[in-house]
């Protein structure tokens, strides 16, 4: 039997007219002109509700892999990607998301589940072969999804995320998504928090044993003594923006120590993200918005504009509300402002690439970008950054403009 007029395999590379994971055939449309041009994908919801997942992440992946804007307004199923592109361009990215965030690593049948563990990994958990993979992190959409779980059910001390009750096309005894029971729940906990190697494969569980037989060295030295003597040989001028105001009610030492730390082991090329979110839970401050000022200076140099994607998931993990993201930015003006004044100039990529990976809201940034605030540099460098930011300021009050005017 043919597949129905409009619809194709998910997975495109199968020519068998009997396969029976079928979707809608993405369709696009090219709306307004100039720089308000915007491409509107009218049966998003359709396709999504085929792959078993949010509509927001298929639309938010192809502004990850375009660059570019994406809205989405799931109460009027209403999807836009800003610029003109075409339906063969999203065709295609659509098959990348489906083999990167739907189909299982091992059967590849697409019908599978997410999953997001307490440490906030997602994994693909299918239900035809019963195997779990884990997603690469590495990408931006994995941050949009932790911050934005699908349907979520909690069990046992792990949380567990699920995506939307709608049957994949064409799967008999669909519409309901069968969960575990508390003992398997709890199971599956225990071994996630071991190192959640049931879910890895054979080469990366090995890995992660070896990075946790290295957790004993990870501690340092943090008596007076031996973080005085780290202090005099730090550079003077990131010694200097490390610290924090003086009327600080917390304190600088653990931000100032943490920082030392940081830049001590990135400078060794021995220190992976993990390594040092565990290193800002074990001093305590993990969660404390003012970690982020110092992680700023200590984790990125002259190259931050490359370095940036490398560390999403890590800034992802930390920066939890508005004023998290106010540190991050303050973080950001001192390392540009004082650390690297010729990077002034690249405030805008630097702005673009924490905005795009969904770390940095647009009122937050808004905000910052027509305030200048001497909190964190001196006021003439707070009016350099800012003045360096206008051009993407400007543009996301374009952006959110033509939206405005698209919906009147």
């Amino acid at each position: 039997m043919a597949p129905p007029a409009g619809y194709v395999n998910v997975r495109r590379d199968v020519t068998d007219q009997f396969y029976r994971y079928r979707m809608p055939i993405l369709l696009t449309k090219i709306e307004g002109k100039g720089n308000g041009i915007k491409t509107v994908i009218p049966n998003m919801a359709d396709v999504s509700r085929a792959l078993n997942r949010p509509s927001s992440y298929p639309t938010k992946f192809f502004g990850c892999e375009l660059g570019a804007q994406a809205t989405f307004n799931d109460d009027t199923e209403r999807y836009i990607v800003n610029g003109a592109h075409e339906a063969n361009r999203l065709r295609d990215l659509l098959d990348s998301f489906i083999d990167k965030f739907v189909l299982c690593a091992s059967c590849k049948n697409p019908e599978t589940e997410l999953i997001i563990t307490k440490d906030e990994f997602i994994i693909r958990d299918c239900k035809a072969c019963g195997q779990r993979s884990n997603v690469d992190m590495r990408h931006k959409l994995t941050t949009f999804i932790v911050k934005n779980p699908p349907k979520s059910k909690k069990a046992g001390k792990g949380r567990k995320a699920v995506a939307g009750a709608d049957s994949i096309a064409g799967q008999p005894g669909g519409g309901k998504v069968e969960g575990e029971d508390d003992e398997s729940d709890d199971e599956l906990t225990k071994k996630i928090e071991a190192g959640a190697a049931q879910v890895m494969s054979e080469e990366q569980a090995q890995a992660l044993i070896a990075q946790r037989e290295k957790e004993d060295d990870w501690s340092i030295d943090t008596s007076k003594e031996a973080v005085a003597a780290r202090v005099q040989s730090l550079d003077s001028k990131l010694q200097n923006s490390l610290v924090l105001e003086d009327d600080d009610e917390e304190g600088g030492g653990p931000y100032e120590t943490f920082g030392e730390w940081v830049k001590e082991q990135r400078e060794g090329e021995g220190v992976t993200d993990a390594d040092i979110y565990k290193k800002a839970e074990e001093m305590g401050i993990a969660k404390k918005h003012k970690s982020l000022v110092v992680l700023v200076q200590a984790i990125f140099t002259e190259k931050i504009v490359e370095e940036i994607a490398g560390h999403v998931p890590l800034f992802g993990k930390m920066t939890t509300s508005e004023k998290h993201q106010k540190s991050l930015l303050g973080g950001i003006e001192r390392f540009v402002g004082e650390i690297h004044p010729d990077l002034i100039p690249s405030i805008p990529k630097i702005l673009m690439a924490f905005y795009q990976a969904d770390i940095l809201e647009e009122e937050v940034l808004t905000q910052w970008g027509t305030h200048v605030s001497k909190k964190y540099v001196a006021k003439d460098v707070s009016k350099k950054v800012r003045k360096a930011s206008e051009p993407f300021i400007k543009w996301l009050a374009e952006a959110d403009s033509d939206e405005e005017s698209d919906d009147e």
